[in-house]
């Protein structure tokens, strides 16, 4: 072997095979960061909301001129509109969403730290259309203590600037007993504390979310007859993508809240995205590989004589092939180990945003990244041993002839 390996070596270029290297490495690299981070961005558009079904969609009436100008109860839906929505045969419910009449303060905290202070207001839906169990979700009028659903962008704020900015522990659903919430309540000369028990976050809903009795109680008891119509309805809908349901809509005047349909849309433009990423990694590594197919073929040819001479002597065409796949089998295992090695530091990088903004993201991990490295690796020297062993294969005949 060592012998075969001084006769062959004296030709080699390693000018071109440095190239090929960082050539290839160029274009694995490409190749499995792009399906990595489609493997890990994918769970944000996918990902099915905690306490809302993927069938429930939010509408509500497109803000116009006469809304801007002030007048406000055309925004709301009328009981004839909430009815023709639920004789849809599309639409399996209607939900409303009931919103504070009165003045609520609320200051939010973790751990004691004080981080938020202002006026919200809350909303409400009725309880079948929160996925929460119902021994955390309930309200027995002059209770102190209220559920609250809040928006998944409070924690993805909190977590992303205040955190770090104070050197502060990032929450994610499961620690949601760190949140202090406490409430003001005023409205008709009276005024009530409530202490905010945090069950959770919701992406769908940009809005403060408590129980149904909760809402029912405090606008009665702190303002009794100021019932506006709902300016928003939650839908349960049998197929969220039906066409008859987008027509009806834009026919009347609606118009959705959800994220769904956004999400599938910027689902197709990422995955068409990852998908010329790709295609370009894997134009650039096919150049490498015949970059370094050429080279080695190259080595082959100015060797034919020393090739020819050792096939006379007694060597195998097995023994005589086996330096140039050992060398092709040893470059192409250093770009797959450095691919990957690139891959891990570069999502090192991206991969506490993500977390940051979104905890409770499902992590994809990189094994199936490694296997599509492995499979690319083992398909590329693969081919390289076919084409070296015809190739010696044909000197031998040759040889011998």
């Amino acid at each position: 072997m060592k012998l075969v390996w001084k006769l062959l070596r004296q030709h080699i270029s390693w000018p071109q095979f440095v190239g090929f290297f960082f050539a290839n490495l160029f274009g694995m690299t490409i190749v499995l960061l792009g399906y990595q981070l489609y493997c890990d961005i994918l769970p944000v558009f996918t990902a099915n909301d905690s306490f809302l079904k993927a069938d429930y969609l939010v509408v509500s009436k497109r803000i116009g001129a006469a809304n801007a100008l002030g007048a406000q109860h055309q925004s709301g839906f009328s009981k004839e509109e909430i009815a023709q929505l639920q004789a849809q045969p599309f639409i399996k419910g209607v939900g409303q969403f009931t919103a504070t009449a009165y003045k609520a303060e609320t200051a939010m905290g973790i751990n004691g730290m004080k981080i938020l202070s202002s006026e919200l207001f809350f909303e409400s839906v009725p309880n079948r259309f929160v996925d929460v169990s119902l021994d955390n979700w309930h309200y027995v009028a002059g209770d102190t203590l209220v559920p609250v659903l809040l928006p998944r962008s409070y924690i993805a704020m909190y977590n992303f600037g205040f955190a770090q900015n104070h050197s502060l522990p990032k929450i994610s659903e499961g620690l949601v007993g760190m949140i202090d919430l406490h409430i003001v309540v005023q409205g008709k000369g009276a005024q009530g504390y409530f202490k905010g028990k945090v069950v959770g976050f919701s992406s769908k809903l940009n809005t403060v979310l408590v129980p149904q009795e909760f809402m029912a109680w405090s606008n009665n008891h702190f303002s009794p007859g100021n019932e506006m119509p709902p300016t928003r309805l939650i839908l349960d809908v049998a197929n969220p993508s039906d066409e008859r349901l987008t027509t009806y809509l834009d026919q009347q005047g609606y118009e959705l809240e959800d994220s769904n349909l956004d999400a599938e849309k910027t689902t197709y433009f990422l995955r068409l995205m990852v998908t010329l990423v790709m295609g370009v990694g894997i134009v650039i590594s096919a150049l490498s590989f015949y970059v370094l197919l050429l080279s080695i073929y190259l080595l082959v040819q100015k060797n034919t004589t020393k090739l020819q001479n050792l096939l006379l002597i007694g060597y195998s065409p097995a023994r005589v092939v086996l330096p140039y796949q050992l060398l092709t089998l040893t470059l192409n295992l250093a770009v797959l180990i450095a691919s990957f090695l690139l891959l891990l530091v570069m999502r090192s990088y991206y991969i506490d945003i993500v977390e940051t903004l979104f905890p409770n993201l499902p992590s994809s991990g990189v094994l199936s990244t490694l296997g599509i490295g492995l499979a690319l690796f083992l398909l590329v020297t693969g081919i390289n041993f076919t084409i070296l062993w015809r190739k010696i294969i044909s000197i031998w005949k040759h040889g011998k002839n």
